[in-house]
């Protein structure tokens, strides 16, 4: 087998350096090795290329034609890789720039992520967002995601999850509503009471629930109105139409305000999960996604959809 003419680049590193200092032991100072150590890359560059680079004396190294020649085609090569090197590590080191793909919850990312995101890229000015608000599932790896806010629970081992904050389930209804069923204290008083079920749900007419003391309770539910349109039912909940079960950021505003009322607080839907910020990996994250998880997880580690829920018993 042909031997390779390339050295590496330890070895180009040394040439150049002897080169501009014109002596071993001037290249191994600034190399921080001994110049033996230089003296011998030399001659492995020139074993290999079969030509002699440089002429040595006891005092001075100078370069043969050969070397001149094989030393103005290295450098410019030479800094340029320094040069790609730099550039790259501003990426992980220096300020967040770049392109950034992101997927993102759909009607989540409008409620509450959408205000942040503007934020963030109005604060690096250097970073531009491509933001997949589909609700369809990603292969973060195979379509080259850099980033995404997931809601639930996670199953993929290859990502590297942060958990930002809970995300609690719960049941609600308009005072109205409450106003005209007073006597909703366990989950069975659903049974007879009209419910608003999100069809989009593995089972969307059978809530369970959980209280403190871990007892659980499952009832089948039912009512004026299914859908897989969460708002809808939201708007139907507001109406005074049934018992809403849905998620606290999907109804923050609406249970602030006092629109909606959460429905015996003290059974808890069993189906919570987590608020992630999920990364393919976590090792040599680039600026630009290290930012962003920071930017969101500081925004979103307190919800900005938690303010404080006005109970049944508050109602009351």
């Amino acid at each position: 087998m042909q031997q390779s003419l390339f050295s590496d680049l330890n070895e180009l590193a040394a040439f150049v350096t002897l080169a501009d200092t014109g002596s071993f032991s001037a290249a191994g100072r600034l190399l921080g090795r001994d110049p033996t150590a230089i003296s011998r890359r030399l001659s492995a560059m020139e074993a290999r290329l079969g030509v002699r680079l440089a002429e040595r004396s006891t005092r001075k190294v100078a370069l043969t034609e050969a070397g001149r020649t094989y030393l103005a085609r290295i450098r410019p090569l030479l800094d340029a890789l320094q040069t790609a090197g730099s550039e790259a590590s501003a990426f992980a080191d220096g300020d967040p720039r770049g392109h950034l793909r992101i997927t993102l919850p759909g009607s989540f990312g409008s409620q509450w992520l959408a205000p942040l995101i503007v934020e963030f890229l109005v604060a690096h000015p250097k970073v531009t967002i491509e933001a997949d608000t589909s609700n369809r599932f990603v292969d973060m790896i195979g379509e080259q995601f850099d980033l995404a806010i997931r809601l639930g629970e996670l199953s993929d081992s290859r990502l590297v999850a942060r958990k930002v904050s809970e995300r609690r389930r719960l049941i609600c209804a308009s005072p109205d509503f409450i106003a005209r069923h007073p006597d909703l204290q366990h989950p069975q008083d659903l049974a007879n009471c009209p419910c608003l079920c999100y069809t989009g749900r593995t089972d969307p007419y059978r809530w369970t629930f959980v209280d403190a003391q871990g007892q659980r309770a499952s009832v089948t539910v039912g009512g004026p109105l299914a859908s897989q349109n969460a708002e809808l039912l939201v708007a139907g909940g507001i109406a005074g139409l049934g018992v809403l079960y849905t998620s606290d950021w999907y109804v923050g505003r609406e249970l602030a305000s006092g629109r909606l009322v959460e429905v015996m607080p003290h059974w808890q839907p069993l189906d919570r999960g987590g608020l992630y910020i999920v990364t393919p990996a976590a090792k040599g994250m680039p600026s630009k996604t290290r930012a962003f998880s920071d930017w969101m997880a500081s925004r979103l580690m307190t919800p900005p959809w938690a303010a404080p829920f006005r109970s049944e018993g508050q109602e009351r």
